[in-house]
């Protein structure tokens, strides 16, 4: 018996060696992304090309955080899919307030038809 529980817990510490081993190429990876975000700010693209390559890069490490670093991967698809559910309602709720108080919404009205005394203070 203790032989078959040598075995397993041999076993066992290989596998707990290579996740650890999937664990460091992953941050190596994101590591790499950073630094690709970092360096894609400063080349001379136009503005929409840019935060395209930042946006899809984030999506990337996000997904690499939550499925191996927050164990969703390993989780039940429920978990899963109350947190996507969740990532939504922020994800739009950032985009309403984005286009609230965004650049058209912060410029001053102008009352082109309005009497002259309600234009110019007195």
């Amino acid at each position: 018996m203790s032989a078959t529980a040598t075995v397993a817990s041999a076993h066992d510490h290989g596998h707990e060696e290579s996740k650890f081993w999937i664990y460091v190429q992953i941050a190596l990876l994101l590591a790499v992304i950073t630094g690709v975000e970092i360096v894609g700010v400063f080349i001379p693209f136009p503005k929409w090309i840019i935060v395209a390559g930042l946006v899809a890069l984030s999506v990337v490490k996000f997904m690499f955080v939550i499925f191996y670093f927050m164990h969703l991967r390993w989780d039940k698809p429920f978990c899963t899919i109350l947190f996507f559910i969740g990532l939504i309602l922020a994800g739009g709720t950032m985009w309403a307030l984005l286009h609230l108080f965004g650049a058209e919404a912060s410029r001053p009205v102008v009352l082109n038809d309005a009497p002259a005394a309600l234009v110019q203070p007195a």
